[in-house]
């Protein structure tokens, strides 16, 4: 999915209005949520993607994911942007989701995926800790991110 796309745009918005409804500062985003000067590039081919789940033609969910290399060897892939639309919450979309980032993860040939958290965020925390993520210390500086889960890919 391309990141400009319509519909990837609206479903990073409303993964951003959600944050946004739940944070206790602002959160400066741009249309899609882009932020900074490169916005969301690395969640594009061949390293990344933005994959989108729809339900009989309306866009319901999204997850993002990044191929992360620092260099040291402790390659991984990176969760972003998982949401679902509110009314769908409950009957396995977000598990679907995070079935198709991980498998697209594999795909690249990563074993491990990584991914950050608002505090705010329960419903996801409570998704991520059912599939199998477990909670590990930050590795990453994201200054909206307070909770940092792990899962190793069969």
């Amino acid at each position: 999915m391309v990141l400009d796309d319509p519909e990837a745009l609206r479903c990073q918005d409303s993964y951003f209005a959600e944050l946004q409804a739940c944070l206790e500062s602002r959160h400066d985003v741009g249309p899609g949520g882009a932020v900074g000067a490169d916005g969301d590039a690395d969640m594009t081919p061949p390293d990344g993607a933005l994959l989108i789940a729809r339900l009989i033609y309306r866009v319901v969910g999204c997850g993002g994911l990044v191929i992360r290399r620092p260099g040291d060897g402790s390659n991984f892939a990176e969760i972003k942007r998982m949401w679902v639309d509110d009314a769908l919450r409950g009957l396995g979309m977000g598990h679907a989701i995070l079935e198709a980032v991980e498998a697209r993860a594999r795909a690249h040939g990563e074993g491990l995926v990584r991914l950050d958290s608002n505090r705010c965020l329960n419903a996801a925390h409570t998704l991520y800790r059912r599939c199998g993520c477990e909670e590990i210390p930050h590795y990453n500086d994201n200054p909206y991110a307070h909770l940092w889960f792990q899962r190793w890919l069969d």
